[in-house]
């Protein structure tokens, strides 16, 4: 998520929760992976795929997850869950791009193995990177919430995380957001000024805004519902995020126990927009399901996200664009699993992204990247 404290791993339960099927038909899904043959599909680039060229797929293994740009588009740092690597849960990665490629380069582990870790971002001078972790709670990976007998996917929301500053050989330089509660889902304004992440702080998640050194701390939203996974337009004036906003008396008595608990239900989302003083929140998305991931086209009028509203199984996740109206959608990628986690470079050529396609039937989630075509 950005937020995601979701592995893949996990994601994928809460996508065969959502697909209603039986446990048959979930093995049949897993074998065929969307291949009539019945054979792994092994497609990196589907034909309706337009407006993304030359794509290469950067790793090969595990669940590998929000892949974002250096300023100097030349490095990528993502989260990742790959056992071969050691991770029991997800770690902080980075590698250059251009030669990024498991099978010949491995990243470099930034995070230390330390807690469970998430959202990370490169810092202006891409000599820093700002990633969360509950590493103050203990080294350990923290549990997984329990599966629940009411069958609802819920995400953890870890009281330890905070935020931290770490140099590229790993070393953690400064905390930068911490206190008691969630404090996750940081992300850079382009200007190098600015940061955006979302905290419980208040009672409810909400996000909040600093000056790049961690200052000046300001409540940006303030509607009950998760609000979180914000980046900012390219001129660095608005907010894009996603929200789940309960409304009638049962989601919200659901939406507050869940909270109080330490966990939210990511089912049913959309995307917003606002100021960067949270004036002017603009609804883009009213599609239904699980819209989320955004991020500004280069142009800074649409958005890119990833929704399941066009599945006929709730684990069907491809990426859309939209304008900052909410028209003229346009679906972008055509896997029959799971894209998410989009990022165009800040030169506005290239596009990031994870998926499952070409994962030889697995679960594995892998990072692909593109060359962009309007």
């Amino acid at each position: 998520m950005r937020s995601t404290l979701i592995t893949l791993t996990t994601l994928f339960s809460f996508l065969f929760i959502l697909s209603s099927c039986d446990n048959n038909n979930q093995s049949e899904q897993k074998k065929t992976h969307g291949n009539n043959a019945g054979q792994p599909d092994t497609t990196v680039h589907y034909p309706q795929e337009k407006h993304l060229a030359n794509i290469r797929q950067l790793t090969d293994a595990g669940d590998n997850a929000e892949a974002y740009f250096s300023f100097d588009n030349s490095m990528i740092v993502f989260q990742a869950k790959v056992p071969d690597w050691g991770s029991k849960c997800d770690q902080i990665y980075y590698f250059p791009f251009a030669d990024g490629d498991m099978k010949t380069s491995m990243p470099k582990v930034l995070s230390e193995g330390l807690g469970r870790t998430t959202c990370s971002f490169f810092m202006p001078g891409d000599t820093t990177v700002i990633y969360a972790s509950t590493r103050s709670g203990g080294d350990t990976c923290p549990p997984d919430p329990e599966r629940r007998t009411d069958g609802k996917y819920v995400w953890p929301i870890y009281p330890d995380f905070d935020i931290y500053v770490a140099n590229l050989k790993g070393e953690v330089v400064d905390t930068l957001i911490s206190g008691p509660g969630y404090d996750a889902e940081a992300t850079v304004s382009a200007q190098g000024d600015k940061i955006v992440f979302t905290s419980d702080r208040s009672g409810d998640l909400e996000l909040y805004t600093c000056d790049i050194d961690g200052s000046n701390v300001k409540q940006i939203t303030d509607e009950l519902g998760y609000d979180g996974g914000a980046f900012f337009s390219p001129d660095g004036s608005r907010l894009v995020f996603r929200s789940s906003r309960p409304k009638t008396e049962a989601d919200v008595k659901e939406y507050k126990e869940l909270l109080s608990q330490g966990l939210v239900m990511p089912t049913n989302m959309e995307i917003y927009t606002c100021k960067l003083d949270g004036s002017d929140k603009t609804k883009v998305t009213n599609l239904g399901k699980a819209n989320w991931a955004p991020f500004f086209h280069p142009s800074g009028k649409k958005i890119i996200f990833s929704s399941n509203h066009a599945g006929e199984r709730g684990y069907e996740f491809n990426l859309y664009m939209i304008n900052i109206d909410g028209t003229g959608l346009e679906q972008i990628t055509f896997d029959k699993i799971f894209d998410a986690f989009p990022m165009f470079s800040y030169d506005g050529k290239k596009l990031i992204f994870s998926s499952n396609r070409n994962n030889g039937g697995t679960r594995n989630t892998n990072l692909f990247i593109a060359d962009w075509v309007d």
